[in-house]
């Protein structure tokens, strides 16, 4: 394949720690309206992870959100969450709650470890005591459909299709495509992006074709990721990676040590935004409007949000 057929790194992102919810230390990897442009239509990207119980388990209490939706993917521990409208459920390792918050609704996540009964059950993990570690991602949704009734997905382990590739890169599809393997979400998101999880062995070589036109990022969960064009240094854990829009191959390599990323590609929706707090929208009388309803008791305007 001709070199310029390759996408090259435009942005890199080593994120900030920070404090959310009640108390969780975190880092955000972006997010805020400094990003947002690079990211469309990702807005947010956090990294959370500890085995310090005093650092993860006040968690996200109760808190309002409109016109976003939101990714949850567990890697250690356990997180129990809760809505406002009744459902409620935990999400396991190697498990994602998906979110269309929509016209709005109220939810709380609240981590934990994983006791000792839940690890009989969980024959297939065997994370550190005390750990809860993983990642949640903030989608933007379209201004014609951020009133949308929410939606939820609750998506288990075994509906993750996992697939070792021809370079023995072990590839977790969330959403979207992979090698003419897919996960075709019940309840269809609104931007449909894809979301991959890529284990890579030491001396290993990763490609894949991203749409063009699309934005695509890259975050690294543990190990070193090295051999992106025209980005001649190591990636190294809690570093995010945006590719340029140009071409369409992302190319990436491991040394001696192995690595393991998450890669999200969407279209971007190249509209305004308003941004507050939980609430994304796209003038600020629409913000106004979202404060009102929550001052006035009127935030929730479904009911009966799409459970999956």
């Amino acid at each position: 394949m001709p070199h310029y057929e390759f996408k090259t790194v435009s942005n890199v992102l080593g994120g900030s720690d920070t404090i959310d919810g009640a108390g969780v230390r975190l880092r955000r990897m972006f997010g805020g309206m400094n990003t947002a442009s690079i990211t469309d239509p990702f807005l947010l990207l956090d990294q959370f992870g500890s085995t310090q119980r005093e650092e993860y388990i006040a968690g996200f209490p109760w808190h309002p959100h409109r016109g976003i939706e939101t990714v949850t993917y567990l890697l250690d521990g356990k997180v129990a969450h809760e809505d406002s409208e009744g459902h409620s459920g935990i999400i396991y390792p190697d498990e994602v709650q998906w979110m269309t918050s929509g016209s709005g609704i109220f939810h709380q996540e609240m981590p934990e470890s994983v006791t000792g009964e839940e690890l009989k059950r969980l024959e297939y993990y065997s994370g550190q005591k005390d750990a809860v570690k993983g990642l949640q991602l903030w989608i933007n949704i379209p201004a014609r459909l951020k009133m949308e009734t929410p939606s939820y997905r609750s998506i288990t382990r075994k509906n993750i299709p996992s697939l070792n590739d021809k370079e023995g890169n072990t590839v977790r599809i969330i959403a979207g495509e992979y090698e003419k393997v897919s996960n075709e979400l019940p309840l269809k998101p609104i931007i449909d992006p894809m979301y991959i999880d890529v284990s890579m062995p030491p001396e290993s070589i990763f490609e894949f074709d991203v749409k063009i036109g699309h934005t695509s990022i890259m975050n690294v969960i543990s190990g070193k990721i090295t051999g992106l064009l025209n980005y001649d240094k190591t990636i190294k854990e809690r570093t995010a990676v945006v590719f340029s829009k140009e071409g369409r191959r992302i190319h990436a390599e491991t040394g001696d040590s192995g690595g393991r990323f998450v890669l999200i590609t969407g279209k971007p929706l190249n509209e305004e935004i308003y941004w507050h707090g939980p609430i994304v929208m796209n003038t600020e009388e629409q913000i106004r409007e979202a404060l009102s309803d929550l001052r006035n008791n009127r935030f929730v305007r479904e009911k009966n949000p799409l459970f999956s």
